[in-house]
């Protein structure tokens, strides 16, 4: 199957920066979209944003402007940069990567998830 492992949360002041990375391991022959989302306990998991396999990007309208999304194809990871963040920013934070499987020579598509890694903005 296929792993996603997130990295780069943590705890950081109002105004500042971090970076998350999610790396892709698996049998995986080709990764389509990759992105992020981010979930509140208690509310529904919201994109972030993705990054098509194309170059394409889609960002909510609460981030455009502080928040990057990129990826580095040949390592099948990709990347969040959060600048300017605010206390409202504060959520787990999930990768996600629509694969193609290869499995016994035989193709399939596959939606993964990571675990997560929680971003705390707080002074």
């Amino acid at each position: 199957q296929v792993q996603l492992v997130e990295s780069g949360g943590g705890l950081v002041q109002p105004g500042g920066s971090l970076r998350l990375s999610c790396v892709a391991s698996g049998s995986i022959f080709s990764i389509d979209a990759m992105g992020w989302y981010r979930q509140v306990p208690g509310n529904v998991r919201e994109l972030v944003a993705t990054l098509s396999k194309g170059g394409s990007t889609n960002y909510a309208d609460s981030v455009k402007g502080r928040f990057t999304v990129s990826r580095d194809n040949a390592k099948k990871t990709a990347y969040l940069q959060m600048n300017s963040l605010k206390p409202e920013n504060t959520a787990v934070y999930y990768c996600h990567a629509d694969c193609v499987l290869v499995t016994n020579g035989r193709f399939s598509r596959y939606n993964a998830w990571g675990k997560g890694t929680q971003v705390t903005v707080s002074s």
